[in-house]
């Protein structure tokens, strides 16, 4: 059993004491949780739930026993103008409907039959729960588990060795949370997920959320910060001037996610390409301090109090203009005349006190891009010509090696890079690796070493005691002994047709090689065994990063393999054990008949001149039989203040969804005037089916819905998803397994799919439903296996490249 998930067997919590919390406000000040999930246990007509949405940085969701309340509270949230960011719902007063480690705050009047157990089950490591027992609360928090790591530099810490000492992270079988934008600006151009770190139970990014349409248009470059367990964004800070977004070709200066390293309760970063460097509260995004004359920083690392930076005083923003509509073109041109590191520019090193802001030390040199190091003992970094020890606390010279590969400029995409790790320094460049002694800098070996990424820096990844590279393509797995050099495993990958690796590095925990061949390949390098998960990967330039007993996927832009892998930023956890899944719902449980289950209401057919469904009809032509006029006359004008799907429309009725309210609103089509709404328990994301006198639509709770369509009034809901566990997605509380809103209807039947991904979550389920009654008369499963023989999909890509697959997605 995983140990994150092994922890929460044993309640790892503790008990702070009694409090005073009365107030929604009081138990937020209480709590020092400065944002993230909410759940009010017991929310009652409302009004109390929704005190604890202070801001946009929390996401509230409310639960209630009793379905008369929750309809109440509903109308109390809507009333306010906040439902979706704010919801609630029904539940058995026994199981929380949340998956592992989601919640940052529980707020309970009454636990009922709530078990601390499961409180402690749906915290996230450091959440709260505040539980009220005969008239007194008592505040409790969730320990830190000691197997999940943090992930606080690009290259993991200062040591630069990418590999986390997670032992929770395993081959993606979950999602944790997802969330926007679901693609980034553009495939031909820099790319727009620039740096990623995480620290505190938080990660923070550097993007640009400048318009997709084109990407022409300006940047809006920021830093981001989300919590790390359910993707709500807590702040944004602006980046006035980063490097051009119109450098070619996807990825980007190797260099830029350098800038950016979070430690404990800061973050330190240079909000803009000439600006100093500054410390920010983690949890709200305020300016602590900024750190005088760093103006010039290119690289942070952080280690034991100190800032260590990378300054050039001869720095300038690249200027970038295109010249030729050839991406590729244009890649060799940047590459290679501009943004060109030299030897001669002013550089130095400095040690400065985090606290104070003093500066310890300083040691001028030609520093190359990527080789600072840091170490408990050392500061270390290749000049070109030299590889350098320096004293960490005095910044003093320890030694000099000359025995280097040497060069006297570097390009933006390929520099070395250099790992610390045991008594070894490590230097990797150009497809060789070579081994240094840490104390001495005598050269212990030296030898080729594979390539890996796309015009991306090498790999030193170094897993109990071997060196790694995760190579390309089907190419072997080769792990070195880092003090010898001595080949001690190799074992090559499925085969299977490999598209060409990604544009970022690898990464690694103590257990797996995080390759970047294709998608994700989880490696494991004990067992030489290598799952390959081609359906989903992260952004050009950066990657993906592997903390918090999960894996970050960010936007990307990659256009193959559109129907099967993800989009969006993903957090993507392992599978759960056998004795932690939930069992299947039972199908005469799974239908809720409404106060109009009984009416036989049977309306005629929908005639010609309807629109009953998304796109006319079944077949979704798009097409209407009926001649429209030209000139057209406005009758009349009503405003939904929501973001509205398409519509629909039949016997006088028409009805919209309003998908961030989880709203079905029903108008009358000669006059505009509200008929009725219906607002149930997740986003309705396209328009619902009318269908003899019925409603028939989808939702992101987990529900098909059927009402009456003269009034609204429920006729019945079916639960579709597996069970009814909810994740958050796109800044609201969902069902794993969420329904989208048009279901199709034809011959009496309803038709659904429900999931994210066949490869998520035990895959997607599709569904036929009687429609008169909600009896389940079908249900299939598709997921990773071809169902005529059982073999996963992955080994089914075809194409050039390997660009096709099935499709995966809904």
């Amino acid at each position: 059993m995983p140990g994150y998930l092994q922890a929460v067997l044993f309640l790892p919590f503790f008990c702070i004491g009694v409090c005073s919390a009365q107030t929604p406000v009081q138990t937020l000040q209480e709590s020092g949780i400065h944002g993230g999930l909410i759940v009010h246990l017991g929310c009652d007509d409302g009004k109390r739930t929704v005190g604890f949405y202070a801001n946009n940085r929390y996401l509230v969701h409310g639960l209630d026993m009793d379905p008369h309340k929750v309809s109440q509270a509903r109308r109390q949230i809507v009333a306010r103008g906040l439902y979706g960011t704010v919801s609630v719902d029904t539940f058995d007063g026994i199981h929380l409907p949340y998956i592992d480690n989601l919640v940052n705050l529980l707020v309970a009047e009454d636990l009922s039959n709530v078990t601390m157990y499961e409180v402690m089950r749906v915290l996230c490591p450091g959440g709260v729960a505040y539980v009220q027992r005969k008239g007194k609360w008592s505040r409790v928090v969730k320990k830190w588990p000691n197997n999940i790591d943090e992930w606080t530099h690009y290259m993991h810490g200062p040591d630069n060795n990418a590999v986390a000492n997670d032992t929770v992270i395993d081959s993606p079988r979950r999602l944790q949370w997802n969330g926007g934008p679901k693609w980034t600006r553009s495939h031909e151009k820099m790319s727009s997920m620039n740096a990623m770190v995480s620290a505190g139970g938080r990660i923070f990014y550097v993007m640009d959320e400048g318009p997709s349409a084109s990407v022409q248009l300006p940047p809006k470059w920021k830093l981001i910060a989300r919590d790390a367990f359910n993707g709500v964004v807590l702040w944004k800070r602006n980046i006035p001037l980063w490097h051009t977004h119109l450098w070619p070709l996807k990825a980007g200066p190797a260099t830029i996610p350098r800038r950016l390293v979070a430690v404990g309760d800061r973050v330190y970063i240079t909000l803009g390409l000439t600006q100093p460097v500054t410390a920010l509260d983690a949890a709200t995004g305020v300016t602590v301090k900024t750190y005088k004359s760093t103006e010039g920083t290119e690289e942070i690392l952080v280690s034991d109090g100190v800032l260590y930076l990378r300054i050039n005083k001869d720095f300038k923003p690249d200027v970038f203009k295109p010249e030729n509509e050839h991406c590729w073109t244009e890649s060799i041109r940047a590459m290679g005349t501009i943004g060109v590191w030299k030897p001669s520019e002013r550089q130095y090193v400095t040690a400065i006190d985090t606290k104070s802001g003093k500066e310890l030390w300083r040691f001028d040199s030609p520093i190359a891009r990527l080789t600072l190091t840091v170490d408990a003992d050392n500061v270390y970094f290749q000049t070109g010509q030299h590889i350098v020890s320096l004293n960490c606390k005095t910044g003093k010279e320890q030694w000099r090696q000359e025995n280097v590969p040497k060069f006297t400029s570097l390009t933006t995409r390929n520099p070395p890079t250099l790992v610390s790790y045991d008594d070894v320094l490590l230097y990797e460049h150009n497809r060789t690796i070579a081994a240094y002694s840490r104390k001495t800098g005598k050269l212990l070996w030296q030898s080729a070493h594979p390539r890996s990424g796309h015009v991306s820096p090498g790999d030193a990844l170094v897993i109990n005691d071997l060196v790694w590279s995760a190579g390309v393509g089907g190419g072997e797995f080769i792990g070195k002994d880092i003090h010898t050099g001595e080949v001690k495993a190799e074992f090559s990958p499925p085969e299977m047709t490999w598209f060409h690796p990604r544009c970022y590095r690898s990464k690694g925990t103590t257990r797996y090689l995080l390759a970047s061949r294709t998608g994700i390949e989880v490696v494991d390098v004990r067992a030489k065994k290598v799952d390959v998960n081609h359906w989903t990967r992260g952004a050009c330039l950066y990657g993906i990063m592997p903390a918090n007993g999960l894996i970050y996927t960010g936007p990307h832009s990659c256009a193959c393999l559109m129907e099967t892998k993800t989009s969006g930023f993903n957090a993507l956890a392992p599978a759960k054990p056998p004795r932690d899944v939930k069992h299947e719902i039972s199908a005469s449980d799974r239908l809720e008949k409404g106060p109009a289950y009984s009416d036989n209401e049977h309306r005629s057919t929908e005639i010609d001149s309807d629109w009953p469904m998304y796109r006319h009809d079944r077949t979704r032509s798009g097409c209407t039989p009926i001649s429209v006029p030209s000139d057209l006359e406005k009758l009349w004008a009503v405003r939904v203040n929501d973001k509205l799907t398409s519509l629909v429309s039949a016997h006088g009725i028409l009805l919209v969804a309003a998908p961030e309210t989880h709203t079905v609103h029903a108008l009358d089509t000669g006059n505009g005037k509200k008929i009725w709404e219906f607002t149930c328990g997740g986003r309705v994301d396209s328009p619902p089916t009318l269908y003899g006198g019925k409603v028939y639509f989808g939702s992101h709770d987990g529900y098909v819905y059927c009402l009456r369509a003269s009034d609204g009034c429920l006729v019945w809901r079916v639960l579709v998803a597996r069970n009814k566990q909810r994740l958050a997605s796109y800044g609201q509380v969902e069902s794993v397994w969420p329904v989208h809103g048009s279901v199709l209807v034809m011959n009496d039947a309803v038709y659904c799919v429900t999931g994210r991904s066949a490869f998520l979550d035990g895959g997607l389920l599709f569904y036929k439903l009687k429609a008169e009654t909600g009896e389940i008369l079908a249900m299939s499963k598709i997921d990773e296996k071809a169902p005529d023989t059982g073999e996963n999909l992955q080994k089914l890509q075809a194409g050039w490249c390997g660009l096709t697959m099935p499709v995966a997605n809904p």
